[in-house]
């Protein structure tokens, strides 16, 4: 054996597990944000809206954070993967960064205008733009990307738009109102948070809905994924997610009926989190589905050491940052 051979092992899943904690951090965090933004587009008046924006105004820029270190962690650690999967999701990478400019830029612009209604909208479109970008992103992975032998993108720049992808797409977008909505029970009061009481029992049934297709059609569809999920032990695991699952939409439903207005955002959290932990058992090994694995991909292990070494001091500190963040911005938004 050779001395390296141990950590050209480990090293890559270390790296494939952060990876997974940076994109669950920014979905679940710039997710609630995305989600505030589309439900901004139905805001009945511009106090409404004003109180939505407000809500987001100490922690939205922090939440992306997270994208873009999964992005630089992504091309130190595997840039045969980096590269790779941004030429084929080339449209819908421009597509969300599009949609993330706009929300930056009309978030600024807003507060000093005096004709809001264009910024407004534009924070909207923006914020359904990075969604729908990052659902295509999302589609690819349960589609796969074709490659040649040395794992080179061998596809056409559409490859990423199928049908089922569109449904991957709304699907989170669905999921994105439902975390917005139940962040949202959080930061209001009165008649504003009755409408998000509504809108995340609505987005529950739809994303609920989506998830069940796609649950279903992945292994049905895709011959890799069917023969790693229904194979000792992964296929207890893959049947024990989708009830336990349902579960937890059945708790979350019956929080949004009782009117509580803490444990909707716990539940959706461990929603997402069970979506993330089948997705991880979809995709392991690889990081280019369905056929380049983690180790394929790989930086050298002295690169991976040194970037370890230096994420490992960054990490505590980022989430201390958001943590506190959230802290001291904590308690209901109102109007003077």
């Amino acid at each position: 054996m050779e001395p390296l051979e141990p950590l050209q092992h480990f090293l890559p899943q270390v790296w494939f597990f952060i990876l997974g904690l940076f994109l669950f951090l920014y979905v679940l965090l710039d997710g609630f944000d995305l989600g505030v933004g589309i439900l901004s587009l139905t805001a009945s008046s511009e106090e409404r809206r004003s109180i939505l924006m407000t809500s987001l105004g100490n922690v939205w820029d922090a939440n992306e954070t997270w994208l873009v270190l999964m992005g630089g962690s992504l091309f130190g650690a595997f840039p045969l993967a980096y590269a790779t999967i941004l030429n084929a999701l080339y449209l819908p990478a421009v597509i969300m960064v599009v949609g993330l400019i706009l929300r930056a830029v009309s978030f600024e612009f807003r507060e000093n205008a005096n004709r809001k209604l264009v910024w407004n909208i534009a924070f909207g479109v923006g914020s359904f733009l990075a969604a729908l970008g990052q659902g295509f992103a999302l589609g690819s992975v349960f589609e796969g990307i074709t490659v040649d032998a040395q794992g080179h993108f061998a596809g056409t720049m559409w490859d990423w738009l199928t049908w089922r992808s569109v449904i991957v797409a709304l699907t989170l977008i669905q999921g994105y109102v439902l975390i917005g909505s139940t962040y949202l029970i959080l930061k209001t009061e009165g008649e504003l948070q009755k409408t998000y009481f509504k809108t995340a029992a609505i987005a529950t049934w739809t994303t609920l809905a989506g998830a069940v297709f796609i649950t279903i059609s992945t292994p049905a569809f895709s011959e890799e994924a069917r023969a790693q999920l229904f194979t000792a032990p992964l296929v207890y695991i893959f049947a024990a997610i989708p009830l336990v699952g349902l579960l937890f939409i059945g708790l979350l439903l019956r929080s949004l009926y009782l009117r509580e207005e803490n444990t909707p955002i716990i539940w959706t959290f461990l929603v997402f989190s069970l979506s993330f932990i089948g997705l991880g058992f979809i995709i392991f090994p690889n990081i280019i589905p369905p056929s380049v694995t983690i180790y394929e991909a790989a930086a050298a292990p002295s690169s991976l050491v040194f970037m370890l070494t230096f994420i490992g001091f960054l990490i505590p500190i980022l989430l201390f940052y958001n943590i506190y963040n959230y802290l001291v911005f904590r308690g209901k938004i109102v109007t003077d």
